[in-house]
């Protein structure tokens, strides 16, 4: 349906191009932003705005951040001879949550992923290398147990083994809450193999 005010449908457009958003719930958006006070709308702009303008990488990890390096890579409590190597960024807000890692990050910015043509050199694999020296005692592998995430942990593995470096994946299993008759034959195997003695 095409609404007579060409604003409110490029509204409804540029939102359904969100992941996860279609053309309902954008339309739903739009419909409830028109009756919020102006000022709400103008707020929420800025902070879209201040999104691309004020948001980057950091030069060593790769996390978002304001300041670079960001706050975990300047931070000298950190234990620095341990590196998490994570997907995306969003996986160090999920880490940082648990209160329980205290070491450095270091985003890869995605997965090796031949079919969608994501190669090693797409990924942050070399600046990772870099960061490896002589303080550096162990690196955690935390991709996702996916395909993909594994095919990406399987080759870091095979690039830092050489350098005698420490090499852990973290554990995956059964989540907490969950019935084991509905857990898949992958995950069972998997917590078999990551069991602990009591």
């Amino acid at each position: 349906m095409r609404y007579s005010s060409q604003t409110v449908e490029r509204a409804i457009h540029e939102l359904s191009k969100l992941p996860g958003i279609g053309r309902k719930s954008a339309q739903r958006t739009v419909f409830y932003l028109l009756k919020t006070e102006a000022s709400e709308v103008e707020a929420l702009a800025g902070a879209l705005s201040d999104l691309k303008t004020k948001v980057r990488y950091c030069s060593v990890c790769y996390n978002i951040t304001e300041a670079d390096p960001c706050p975990i890579c300047s931070n000298e409590e950190r234990d620095r001879s341990v590196i998490c190597v994570v997907e995306e960024p969003n996986d160090i807000i999920a880490f940082e949550r648990t209160g329980e890692y205290r070491g450095l990050y270091h985003v890869l910015g995605g997965v090796l992923s031949p079919l969608d043509g994501i190669s090693p050199d797409d990924l942050h694999i070399k600046a990772l290398l870099a960061r490896l020296d002589e303080t550096v005692e162990e690196i955690i592998i935390a991709t996702n147990p996916s395909t993909e995430g594994e095919a990406t942990a399987l080759y870091l593995t095979k690039l830092i083994k050489p350098m005698q470096i420490k090499l852990t994946r973290i554990a995956r299993g059964i989540p907490v809450g969950a019935d084991l008759e509905y857990a898949d034959e992958i995950t069972l195997t998997r917590a078999l193999e990551g069991r602990i003695n009591l």
